[in-house]
């Protein structure tokens, strides 16, 4: 099984420069009921949601969604080994729920403090996703703040 982080998702339905490979979608995908309301809030704030409805509809019908139960809900306010944002603590939460019922999976994500953090809790991480996250952040080019300035 394959837990699909929101930053897979996203870059899967915005065909941003890397996006998971189709294998991904031969596999079991599970996700937090989270990814649903994080896609759709991400589409509607960058005025995406007309035009990308259907494929958001579509990815999230392909995905078991977990619900935030009580107990996964427990286990993101307990500390994490490495700092984690409030939204990765959740989804964190849901994949370590999984496991705890003997559900083998794998995380697939290109957030860097989430895929750290998936490590420390012996997550593996699905193997397309390893070392593509230094990818998620386009490098600074040179000058860029010299050239706003002149701008102005």
């Amino acid at each position: 099984m394959i837990y699909l982080d929101t930053s897979v998702a996203l870059a899967h339905l915005l065909a941003e420069d890397r996006r998971p490979p189709d294998e991904l979608w031969a596999n079991t995908v599970a996700s937090s009921r989270l990814l649903e309301y994080e896609l759709w809030t991400r589409l509607h704030a960058r005025g995406l949601a007309k035009t990308h409805g259907d494929a958001a509809r579509g990815l999230i019908a392909r995905v078991a969604l977990l619900e935030l139960a009580p107990a996964v809900l427990a286990r993101a306010l307990d500390p994490f080994a490495a700092p984690v944002r409030t939204l990765d603590a959740l989804h964190l939460a849901s994949a370590d729920f999984l496991r705890a019922q003997r559900q083998p999976l794998e995380l697939a994500s290109y957030d860097d403090r989430m895929l750290k953090a998936a490590e420390q809790l012996g997550i593996p991480i699905w193997p397309p996703c390893v070392g593509a996250a230094s990818l998620t952040a386009p490098p600074a080019r040179a000058g860029a703040k010299r050239s706003k300035a002149k701008a102005k």
